[in-house]
């Protein structure tokens, strides 16, 4: 295998012949690379990382120690098909990451761009993460999941197969869901939607308009007691001119797992 310029080779690390580097990669001590792989420009390996092909991977990608990449799903119906993860530019895979890849041909294991996965994480088979997530210690994600842009997964929660995430939703700490979570909602506890992700919407710079949209929104969505369909067209008459609102709606069109319930904050309800 002829090296690209700039790339930095441990001899300790094992590469197979049909991996494919770019530009200026650092492959650090005791790394495998197996299979057909693919890594772009200025990424960095560091020691006993483990990518298996099929994968492709972006420019700029990080990943530490003991992450593994590209292995085979955790599926008792998996077949041992050749199927693929495929990485965008500039993700952080911290210690002990592991992102699994699809199970059938026509499924993939897909992360865009600029995430951060921290410690432990686990992202499973067949899931499709947006741009900027965190996933931050322990968090793990199911088979067949979608995140959308900008959604923070707390330490050690937990999200169940084939749920969907809006964009700027986020999980508390220790949280499970096993519903959809729609845009920029934050959870709390075993599906408990507790309020919205005021800090996220600021970071992304929603206008005032758009968050004070947002916050009707929950209210007529979680507070009401209206089922779905009444609070959909509610939102739909009275605040569909606003382009977050019109997200929210897109979103719940699409749910096939319903939503999650209002519930008090957790220490509001220890201190009742």
């Amino acid at each position: 295998m002829s090296l690209p310029s700039g790339c930095r080779i441990h001899p300790t690390a094992v590469i197979s012949p049909e991996v494919q580097l770019g530009e200026n990669v650092s492959v650090g001590a005791h790394v495998i690379i197996d299979g057909q792989v693919e890594i772009g420009d200025d990424c960095e390996l560091r020691p006993g990382a483990y990518l298996f092909g099929p994968l492709k991977m972006g420019r700029a990608n990080r990943v530490f120690p003991g992450a593994i990449l590209g292995e085979a799903p955790q599926h008792l119906k998996y077949n041992d098909e050749p199927t693929s993860v495929e990485i965008g530019h500039g993700n952080i895979f911290r210690e002990h990451v592991t992102v699994h890849r699809g199970t059938t041909h026509s499924m993939k294991t897909v992360i865009g761009n600029d995430n951060f996965l921290m410690a432990n994480s686990h992202v499973a088979h067949d899931c499709v993460l947006g741009n900027r997530c965190v996933l931050a210690n322990g968090a793990v994600i199911g088979g067949h999941c979608t995140l959308e842009d900008g959604v923070i997964l707390s330490g050690n929660s937990a999200v169940h197969q084939f749920v969907r995430i809006g964009r700027l939703a986020m999980i508390s700490g220790c949280s499970a869901t096993s519903k959809d979570v729609p845009p920029f909602i934050l959870q709390q506890g075993v599906n408990g939607v507790v309020g919205i992700n005021v800090v996220g919407m600021k970071r992304a710079g929603m206008s005032r308009d758009q968050m004070n949209s947002v916050r009707i929104a929950f209210k007529i969505l979680f507070r009401e007691g209206l089922g779905l369909p009444a609070a959909m067209a509610r939102l739909e008459r009275d605040l569909g001119q606003y382009d977050a609102v019109q997200e929210m709606l897109t979103f719940l069109r699409g749910c096939t797992n319903g939503i999650n319930f209002f519930r008090h904050r957790f220490h509001e309800e220890m201190a009742a």
